[in-house]
């Protein structure tokens, strides 16, 4: 059978937020009579992580024996899809999963469909704290050094990409850490791809795994990284 759409969850000691999220997924899934399949991938979590994830039927569930980073469970989960459309979502649903619609019809447009909070039609329910507002517009400062361009929010936890290409992209994904959509972004626009933004609704989550000063290191680490890495990588094919 054809699987229209895949979501992939990456978890890690996420067992207080996860069931949450995990049901109004599948209930709204359901409801709207698509074939899809949910995909949990455990990044080495110390908790009941595992355990509330195989709690919903037709939950599949996908584990790492150790923690390896967020960008190594997308990747996990993105390649096990088998969806025409992959949609990749936080753990904690900080973007609800109804939002699903206002990305589905702009991959008319481009290959890879990017949920923002910095573009005309987010809807930025509960802020972060100032200096993590303050820590995102630096790193997006960054970023565009590294030539993304165009983006206003390259960090938000929920895209949509078409199936082929997501698991292509994610074949070449060496970012194990959170700063993975960067480099998958900068994969996609490498080869030619089109990728926009569209404004969702969003929650800050105060239960975040991003750390402040380790994790901030670790992107600034991994974007200055990305560059080199792929620097003789292919040439861009695909749309411009």
């Amino acid at each position: 059978m054809t699987v229209e759409l895949s979501v992939v969850v990456p978890a890690y000691n996420e067992a207080r937020r996860l069931g949450p999220g995990l049901r109004r997924a599948s209930d709204y899934l359901a409801g709207r009579g698509i074939a899809h399949e949910l995909l949990v991938v455990d990044d080495g979590s110390r908790d009941q992580t595992v355990a509330v994830a195989e709690g919903f039927p037709g939950v599949r569930v996908l584990r790492h024996e150790r923690n390896r980073g967020k960008g190594a469970a997308v990747r996990t989960g993105v390649l096990a899809s088998r969806g025409e459309r992959v949609l990749v979502s936080d753990a904690d649903f900080s973007t609800p999963i109804e939002e699903l619609e206002k990305l589905e019809p702009r991959l008319a447009e481009a290959e890879l469909v990017v949920g923002s909070r910095g573009v005309a039609g987010a809807d930025v329910r509960q802020h972060q704290p100032a200096y993590r507002e303050l820590m995102g517009k630096t790193f997006n400062r960054l970023v565009r050094l590294l030539g993304i361009r165009g983006l206003r929010d390259t960090q938000c936890g929920f895209k949509l990409v078409r199936g082929d290409v997501g698991r292509s992209l994610c074949a070449e994904l060496t970012i194990e850490g959170f700063a993975y959509d960067v480099e998958l972004i900068w994969l996609a626009q490498r080869r030619g791809y089109r990728v926009i933004e569209t404004g969702v609704v969003w929650s800050n989550s105060a239960d975040s795994r991003v750390d402040p000063l380790f994790s901030s290191l670790a992107m600034i680490r991994d974007v200055l990284r990305i560059r080199f890495r792929h620097r003789r990588g292919r040439q861009p094919v695909g749309r411009a």
